[in-house]
């Protein structure tokens, strides 16, 4: 399921991280890789904040979407 589907205080593993390849790399740069646990904190209009190695990151809906758990 995508990441946007998790609710607030969920904990998973990500799965898979999809879109192009230039989007990956920039999901990659922020910590979201394959395996890595991921924490959702909060959701507000589409935008999440997650947990995720030691960081708190906050992305938009469409990119939320492109990361699976």
């Amino acid at each position: 399921m995508p990441l946007t589907m998790m609710t607030a205080g969920e904990e998973n593993t990500i799965k898979k991280v999809g879109g192009k390849e230039e989007i990956r790399k920039f999901l990659e740069s922020l910590g979201f890789v394959p395996g890595s646990a991921v924490t959702v904190v909060s959701k507000t209009n589409g935008n999440v904040i997650v947990n995720i190695k030691e960081s708190r990151v906050a992305i938009n809906q469409e990119m939320a979407n492109k990361i699976m758990v």
